[in-house]
C-alpha cells in the first residue's frame, strides 16, 4: 500500500463561471482548422529523446503518458496498476520531479522527464507514436473566466493531444473542467463523453487526489478511448 500523507485542508476552486464556456466551442473549431504551430525547444527534444530511448530499452511495451505528473507518485503508482506496460511521466518542473523518492528499486516500466507537454505531444504524433492509456490528473484548472485557453481542451494543441488516441482520463475537484473536457473531446471525436463523481480506489493516483479527498471535495473525472 502506497504511503499517505493526507492534508485535508484544501479550499475548494472557485469561479465565477457557471458552467460550461460559451467560447469552447469556438475556439475548437478554430484549433481543429489551424493546426497548432511552433518550433521545439531543444530541451524538449532531448527530454523526448531519453524518454524514447527508455521505452526503447525497456522493449517498447503499450505507452502511458502521465501529462503534468508533478512529482511523479502518479507515474509510479500508474507503473504499478499496468504491470505490463511502460509509463512516461511528464512534467515542466526538475524541482517537483526531484521529489520522487523511489521506494520500489525493482520497479523498471517507468520515467520521468522534464518537458514541456505542447512540444512532449506534437513530437508524438509527428513520430506516429500511439497510446494505450492518456492520463491528465488534476491538472491547473485555470478557474477564472477569462483564462479558457490556458485550460487543455481549450489549448492549441488540443487536437493533437487527441490524435494519440488510447483511453483517455482527465480528473478534477472543479465539475466544470471535467465537464469542459468531455464536451471537447465529444466535440472533436464524435463519441459521447461526460463527468461523473467517482471515489479513489484502491488509493488516491496524486497528492492532489488524496489532498481533496481528505478535505471532503467532490472528486471528477470523464473517460474516453478514442480510436487511432
Amino acid at each position: 500500500m502506497p504511503e499517505s500523507q493526507s492534508h485535508g485542508n484544501s479550499r475548494a476552486v472557485f469561479s465565477t463561471q457557471t458552467g460550461i464556456h460559451e467560447q469552447l466551442d469556438k475556439l475548437l473549431h478554430r484549433h481543429r482548422s489551424h493546426p497548432f504551430q511552433k518550433p521545439y525547444t531543444t530541451y524538449n527534444q532531448a527530454a523526448y529523446t531519453a524518454a524514447l530511448q527508455a521505452w526503447k530499452a525497456a522493449g517498447k511495451a503499450p505507452l502511458i503518458i502521465d501529462a503534468g505528473c508533478g512529482v511523479g507518485l502518479s507515474t509510479r503508482r500508474l507503473a504499478e496498476l499496468h504491470p505490463h506496460h511502460f509509463v512516461i511521466g511528464v512534467d515542466q518542473s526538475a524541482d517537483r520531479l526531484s521529489r520522487l523518492h523511489q521506494s520500489v528499486p525493482e520497479l523498471k516500466n517507468f520515467i520521468t522527464v522534464r518537458a514541456d507537454l505542447v512540444d512532449f505531444w506534437r513530437l508524438l504524433h509527428k513520430d506516429g507514436i500511439t497510446l494505450d492509456y492518456h492520463y491528465l490528473l488534476y491538472p491547473n484548472p485555470w478557474p477564472k473566466k477569462d483564462q479558457l485557453r490556458r485550460r487543455w481542451h481549450g489549448h492549441a494543441v488540443f487536437p493533437t493531444l487527441l490524435a494519440l488516441g488510447g483511453i483517455i482520463e482527465c480528473r478534477s475537484n472543479w465539475k466544470i473542467y471535467v465537464d469542459e473536457f468531455a464536451h471537447a473531446l465529444t466535440s472533436l471525436t464524435d463519441q459521447f463523453t461526460q463527468s461523473e463523481k467517482f471515489s479513489i480506489h484502491p488509493y488516491a493516483l496524486t497528492p492532489f487526489e488524496e489532498k481533496y479527498h481528505a478535505s471532503g471535495h467532490d472528486l471528477w473525472r470523464c473517460q474516453l478511448k478514442i480510436p487511432t
